[in-house]
């Protein structure tokens, strides 16, 4: 990547593509191609748009396209019945040296709980990879703008702050995370995060590519983030902290339904990595997918040809619905209109070479059918539907060699899908949001600590290679947090479980790492405290697909004085 080429990874005319860098040969052929390193795995490639065509994942393989993330939470109505998150002064960590870092859309700076007491900042840093030509953009990273501490102090002290730091939050998540983790204490609002001494570095995410919304059928109006932009936020987390010799602890509270699962992708991969280095945690909300009917399990039984599966659909809905089976058994689909004529019969082939496009009365459908996806091993068979015809769609579901025929379909995250489509038997677990299926990161779920119900929307585990998840259930609805100015609100999600776990991390940072009782202390080591002192009902099997190992244990003595 060159000065004169980074236009692209903004300009709606190029597409990105997501590599290992292993691959690179076969993409040299490709025209006006520039690429972004990410680290000695994997690459960024940017191209022009119109090789993304209806046939781009024979093209280019399912893991190079970018997968799609949205946020994880929900505004709740009345704050007068709401969580108020505090810190322990019981102890005396608070924090203090580590990093808390968030990938997500943004913080409003301007909020006191991310002031010291003398009105400076506790921001090191925020990286707003939507405005570009402000400033600087981060040494490596050649897109938006990079503004430090000295800069958001200057913008603080200024009449007219946006004019100094014009980086801005949309949906108000990303502030009431970094409130719940590490808000500093306001005793006129009785509010203090969890680790109110950390200091936060943040990502704000540029949205998602217009031409990347459109090939899976994404509403326009959503908000949208880029697989590949996730991952450079990441590494800029990484890099800043390596930069300081500080610990940090890594909040994401995104989630996707594009993939196996099985943690087997490359993000997944990419965190996996990161996440058993020293001085490094990873927490994950498990997401917001339990109870939405955006999920179907089934198995065909040996006496049975085939397993029928219905989806209720909204008029003229558009969206991307993936299959997966187990290896090594083929399975094929047949599609079926709401008034019984079959739509297209799937062949059994051993390799597909192109994406098939169907097209009845006014839908438009794209099939591809991956035999073994590279990463996970499993088939998958990826529909994209555009403008579908409203009502009960059928789909019969083959299996061939008898040998393990059980199969999972997910739909999207349900921000990107109406309210009226469904499965009609859905199942509500094995609906973690990617990233949360990965083994050695935190998953976080949700629940309300006033009435100690689970939090009703929360994804189920395990994950579809039978691995426990989620870790660990955490406060997570009607939580009091931050986000405009001195303004407070309810939010209700696993991402605000995440953010409080992510707090904890930060204590057993300081004592592990900052004040060398165990310098060694990394993700792995965290996840494995807070999930073996977890608070456990006796009349509950545990662990569970719903809450986990249990109810973490924010009483950070416990973990020290059994240790």
């Amino acid at each position: 990547m060159t000065e004169l080429e980074r236009f692209k990874i903004m300009d709606e005319n190029y597409a990105d593509l997501v590599i290992e860098n292993a691959e690179w040969e076969q993409y040299q052929a490709i025209q006006d191609i520039s690429y972004l390193p990410l680290n000695n795995e994997y690459s960024i490639l940017y191209i022009p748009v119109e090789n993304m065509t209806y046939n781009a994942v024979y093209e280019f393989g399912y893991t190079a396209i970018p997968k799609c993330y949205g946020l994880m939470y929900s505004e709740s109505d009345k704050i007068d019945e709401s969580y108020y998150v505090h810190s322990n002064t019981e102890i005396d960590l608070r924090g203090n040296g580590v990093l808390i870092g968030f990938v997500d859309g943004g913080i409003d700076y301007r909020n006191p709980v991310f002031q010291n007491l003398d009105k400076t900042t506790r921001i090191v840093s925020i990286w707003d990879q939507s405005i570009e030509n402000f400033g600087g953009y981060p040494e490596g990273f050649y897109y938006g703008t990079e503004f430090t501490k000295e800069q958001i102090n200057q913008a603080l002290m200024s009449e007219n702050p946006l004019e100094v730091v014009p980086s801005i939050e949309l949906s108000g998540q990303g502030s009431a995370m970094a409130g719940i983790a590490a808000g500093y204490a306001m005793e006129t609002f009785r509010y203090s995060g969890i680790a109110p001494e950390s200091e936060l570095v943040i990502v704000k995410l540029k949205a998602a590519k217009s031409y990347l919304k459109t090939y899976f059928g994404i509403p326009e109006d959503t908000l949208t983030y880029q697989e590949n932009d996730v991952m450079l936020g990441i590494k800029y987390l990484i890099e800043t902290a390596d930069r300081l010799q500080r610990p940090i602890v890594i909040c994401i509270g995104l989630g996707s339904w594009q993939g196996s699962h099985k943690g087997e992708d490359i993000i997944s991969k990419y965190i996996s990595q990161l996440s058993t280095r020293q001085g490094v945690a990873v927490s994950v909300g498990s997401g917001e997918e339990g109870n939405r009917g955006n999920h179907f399990y089934d198995e065909i039984l040996k006496e049975e040809d085939y397993r029928l599966v219905e989806l209720n659909v909204s008029p003229n809905e558009s969206f991307t619905m993936e299959l997966w089976g187990f290896s090594p058994n083929i399975l094929t689909v047949d599609i079926i209109a709401p008034n019984g004529s079959l739509v297209y019969q799937m062949k059994e082939v051993i390799i597909q070479e192109n994406t098939i496009p169907v097209v009845y009365n006014n839908t438009s459908i794209f099939i591809d059918n991956r035999l073994q996806e590279p990463f996970a091993g499993d088939q998958l068979i990826m529909m994209r539907f555009f403008n579908m015809e409203e009502g009960v769609w059928r789909f019969r579901v083959k299996g061939h060699y008898k040998l393990e025929e059980r199969f999972h379909i997910w739909l999207p995250i349900h921000q990107y899908i109406s309210n009226g489509t469904f499965f009609l038997l859905p199942n509500m677990y094995t609906t973690i949001s990617i990233p949360g299926n990965t083994t050695n990161l935190i998953t976080v779920t949700a629940y309300n600590p006033i009435d100690q119900e689970l939090y009703y929307y929360a994804s189920r585990g395990y994950t579809k290679s039978f691995e426990v998840k989620p870790d660990i259930t955490a406060p997570g609805v009607n939580m009091v947090a931050p986000i405009r100015r001195a303004e407070f609100e309810s939010f209700t999600g696993t991402s605000m479980a995440a953010a409080y776990v992510a707090g904890i991390s930060a204590l057993l940072l300081e004592w592990g790492v900052v004040r060398r009782n165990l310098p060694s202390m990394n993700c792995t080591f965290i996840r494995y405290l807070l999930t073996r002192y977890a608070q456990r009902n006796d009349r509950i099997d545990w662990p569970n697909p719903n809450w986990g190992f249990g109810i973490v244990e924010d009483d950070i003595k416990q973990y020290l004085n059994r240790e």
